[in-house]
């Protein structure tokens, strides 16, 4: 995918910092498989990267093979890459493949295919070139990202120099070619603004009215986007309400059935006070007609006695 000027930018205000143990074994890595030769040795890079700040803090050697002659033909053993990888994932979890690194001293034709092969283990690989054998004073590293080129710029830079040389009359003038780039021209929207034939619209002077193409497919395609972002509030705005009215509704049946269930307590605890009261009367005179009755049996027998 093309970078944009907002990646591009983005990589320039990156900071990367390199720990001097990553300095120390990759001197190490030369001095062990490439000391006094013309070969570069490639190693993995490990670290932290927050998108503004790269922090390398670890790194290892990996197997690469290139040949002298013709640089297009090389040998990075990936298999190896990743099971280091993993195992560096099992000792320091924070510590991700950020991406690699060579002896330098400069960029060669190689090493965009290599970057591009670490594009597997991270999206964007960070390459630093650590020069082992400096001739200034200072740290010998340079890091880079991989910014792909806009797609077709080299064409249109093409067209330029090429307009700019029959310009100057360094080329001849070939009319074909010009038609061509004239139709390209011609596909492009009327930039122009005519005046119109009415000499004023809306108390505005002719001179003050851009009537174009441009501006009229912008003008649709601007009421058109306001009127889907005014019907999507309205449509949240109808929404609401309609919860609002659910809500008020349901409140107002709780309340209603809690207000029944409470008048219907009331009345039960009503009639069983009432029954309880009936009960104690009536138990309260049945002593009264066992008296009577007691008293009837005694008149009767003093009746008998006396006849």
């Amino acid at each position: 995918m093309p970078a944009t000027t907002a990646d591009t930018l983005s990589m320039v205000t990156r900071t990367v910092s390199v720990a001097p143990l990553v300095l120390l074994s990759v001197a190490d890595h030369y001095g062990r498989s490439a000391k006094g030769t013309r070969r570069r040795v490639v190693g993995v890079l490990l670290g932290q990267n927050d998108g503004r700040n790269v922090r390398v803090s670890n790194s290892f050697a990996v197997p690469f093979e290139e040949d002298d002659k013709d640089p297009s033909v090389w040998f990075l053993d990936h298999n190896f890459v990743e099971s280091m990888n993993d195992m560096f994932k099992k000792i320091n979890a924070r510590e991700k493949l950020i991406g690699w690194y060579h002896s330098g001293p400069k960029l060669r034709a190689a090493d965009l295919e290599i970057n591009e092969l670490f594009k597997r283990y991270t999206p964007n690989p960070l390459l630093v070139i650590i020069d082992v054998q400096p001739k200034e004073v200072g740290v010998p590293t340079d890091a880079y990202f991989a910014v792909e080129e806009i797609k077709d710029s080299h064409s249109l830079r093409d067209i330029g120099q090429y307009l700019q040389k029959v310009l100057d009359g360094d080329l001849p003038v070939k009319h074909a070619i010009l038609g061509n780039l004239q139709d390209v021209f011609n596909l492009l929207p009327n930039l122009s603004t005519p005046k119109t034939n009415n000499s004023q619209v809306n108390g505005m002077e002719p001179s003050q009215i851009e009537n174009t193409e441009l501006a009229r497919a912008m003008s649709i395609k601007t009421n058109d986007q306001l009127m889907a972002i005014y019907l999507s509030s309205l449509i949240r705005a109808i929404t609401a309400f309609h919860d609002l009215i659910e809500n008020k509704i349901q409140n107002r049946q709780q309340q209603e059935e809690q207000e029944a269930k409470k008048e219907d307590e009331k009345n039960g605890t009503t009639l069983n006070g009432n029954g309880n009261n009936n009960n104690n009367s009536q138990n309260f005179k049945a002593p009264a007609n066992n008296n009577d009755s007691k008293q009837e049996q005694e008149d009767t027998k003093e009746k008998g006695k006396k006849g």
